[in-house]
């Protein structure tokens, strides 16, 4: 084996390079070490925060989802009340219009009844000044004094007994 080494610059070269190769790995493997132990710690330390990241951000996607849901159900509450609230405005306003509209019919009735009570003596009244005035037509031309003498005396007699 000897021989061969002396002879053989090839397996120098190979010899030297396995020596450098460890010495290098020797000398190096603490600096390679080191720097991969404090990649390994950057990278940890990169995964925990975002983890924490993620937790916060889920926790807020949740706060956020349930203040929708709060939102939407007030909302549909809102729109709830709302709707009762317009139903008895409505019934209200219904109820005040036939309230208002029995209280016309009632006063337009009662208007329309003095009216034809207006009327009706208003006829009476009529009638009885054109009786009137036919009978004075009548007792003028049919009646002397004789006659007129005679029924005033009657007409006396008659109003003596009602007074009495």
């Amino acid at each position: 084996m000897m021989e061969l080494l002396s002879k053989d610059p090839v397996a120098w070269v190979a010899i030297s390079f396995v020596v450098f190769v460890a010495l290098a790995f020797k000398l190096a493997s603490g600096k390679i070490a080191s720097a991969l132990d404090t990649k390994i710690a950057q990278i940890k330390a990169d995964i925990e925060t975002a983890q924490q990241l993620k937790q916060e951000a889920q926790a807020l996607l949740a706060d956020f989802q349930a203040k929708q849901r709060n939102a939407e159900e007030t909302a549909a509450r809102i729109i709830e009340e709302a709707k009762a609230s317009a139903r008895l405005v409505q019934e209200s306003a219904e109820a005040e219009l036939a309230l208002s509209m029995e209280r016309r019919e009632a006063l337009l009735s009662e208007r329309l009844k003095r009216i034809e009570e207006k009327a009706i003596i208003d006829i009476q009244n009529h009638a009885a000044d054109l009786a009137i005035q036919a009978t004075r037509e009548i007792v003028t031309k049919t009646m002397d004094e004789k006659a007129s003498g005679n029924l005033i005396d009657q007409t006396i007699r008659s109003v003596s007994k009602y007074l009495n």
